[in-house]
């Protein structure tokens, strides 16, 4: 078994001396389902993970001289890993969220935990269990702690689902089988005694790798991390690439283009969308729509736990009509309930190909020229082709289904983002 450093919160190295890859599966990839029944089911939680998303810049918008009772945090997600914690290592399957920063688990003793597979952690059996110190860094990064004997947090997720335990650290496990695994010492996470609200029961606890300090990225000290995701209805893992394990090939494309901070929402990955093209027009939407504002609303991010991607209203309108009018099918309104989609296309009976047209996302020095598959979903058994996109309010998302077969590199040092596209299985 490999070992790295211990866990740091210092500024990510130019180069990494270690790294792991892991295993990324979809959340609903052991269930028997159709594949709009994924989609419907997936939107459904997407749209949560909006409304959350939609709260928390809300929230920090207006909250100006305001005190939040406690800052809300996007949660949930579509893609799980596997991990162990202690010593001896303790196995289970947690979210990855690029969405959000803590590391968490549930630990015993629990006063309420949801129901997970496998042995909820405890902590007297690991040797390598300690709680953190108020004092410590990964504590004074938490939005919400209070101090008695040790750092005690509350992560609330907006929709009245939380953690809420206290703040430790333990060794963290990573990797394949064999000489594959890395152990890294001394990770800062939640050890939930608490923990209320749905979503959370696909995983054991949530694998945080936004941009703040309490995220594993920032905790290890790497400079890079991707992910390649598999299709929806694709029942074959992608995965996850951390530090040294990072490669983008030497074949193919490489698009780049620079990740923008927003100070009101340090944790998001946002991008400089300039505009987007259907079928070869560029469309008629103003270059504004999004901008990023001086309150932070607005912008742009990526995100790996939001299944479609969301438009500002405005933007998403144009998409629509120029979609409608260069797609010759006719319109099925009566689709959104079996698909959870708005916009849905009737299919010849018999026809599985399709033309439509074509889809490109400008970034600000990258073209995005996106595969039929990443925008339009069809199922020739109910007849139906829809588009995998929805409108917003402010904020824009470029979801997980517009990223399938592509691999995604945050550079944390250079601080861009890199689109290879790529076979995830």
């Amino acid at each position: 078994m490999g070992s790295a450093p211990s866990s740091s919160s210092s500024r990510p190295l130019a180069k990494d001396s270690f790294g792991f890859t892991a295993r990324l599966e979809h959340v609903d990839s052991s269930k028997n389902l159709t594949k709009f029944e994924r989609v419907r089911r997936a939107v459904g939680r997407g749209r949560h993970r909006l409304q959350r998303i939609h709260s928390m810049v809300l929230a920090a918008a207006s909250s100006g001289d305001t005190q939040v009772e406690a800052p809300i945090h996007a949660g949930n997600g579509e893609f799980l890993m596997q991990l162990s914690i202690g010593t001896p290592p303790n196995g289970y399957s947690a979210i990855v969220d690029t969405g959000s920063d803590l590391i968490w688990t549930q630990c015993q003793p629990c006063s309420q935990c949801f129901n997970q597979s496998t042995p909820i952690f405890d902590p007297k059996k690991s040797s390598t269990y300690s709680e953190l110190s108020c004092s410590s860094k990964l504590c004074e990064a938490l939005p919400e702690s209070n101090c008695g004997n040790s750092c005690e947090y509350l992560y609330t997720y907006g929709d009245y689902s939380s953690t809420q335990g206290v703040l430790a650290a333990d060794t963290f496990t990573f990797g394949g089988s064999g000489s594959d695994h890395v152990a890294i010492k001394g990770v800062g996470f939640g050890c939930g005694e608490d923990n209320e609200g749905d979503g959370f029961s696909q995983g054991a606890g949530l694998v945080g790798l936004g941009r703040g300090p309490l995220s594993l990225v920032s905790q290890i000290g790497v400079s890079k991390f991707s992910y390649c995701l598999t299709s929806i209805d694709d029942t074959k893992s992608g995965k996850l690439q951390i530090g040294s394990h990072v490669s983008t090939g030497t074949d193919g494309t490489v698009l780049t283009t620079p990740l923008i901070k927003n100070p009101a929402q340090p944790s998001f990955y946002y991008l400089s969308l300039q505009g987007i093209s259907v079928g070869g027009t560029h469309l008629p939407i103003q270059k504004s729509t999004f901008e990023l504002q001086d309150d932070g609303s607005g912008g742009l991010i990526i995100d790996s736990g939001t299944t479609i991607t969301y438009l500002e209203q405005s933007a998403y309108s144009i998409v629509r009509k120029a979609f409608i009018s260069q797609t010759k099918l006719p319109v099925d309104d009566s689709a959104s309930g079996t698909t959870g989609l708005d916009l849905c296309f009737k299919l010849p009976k018999g026809q599985s190909k399709i033309e439509i047209p074509k889809l490109v996302l400008h970034f600000e020095g990258a073209d995005l020229d996106l595969p039929g598959d990443n925008y339009m979903i069809a199922d020739s058994d109910l007849g139906l082709a829809c588009l995998a996109m929805g409108s917003s309010s402010g904020m824009s998302i470029l979801g997980n289904i517009q990223q399938q077969n592509i691999m995604v590199v945050h550079d944390l040092v250079k601080e861009t983002m890199s689109f290879v596209p790529t076979q995830c299985d």
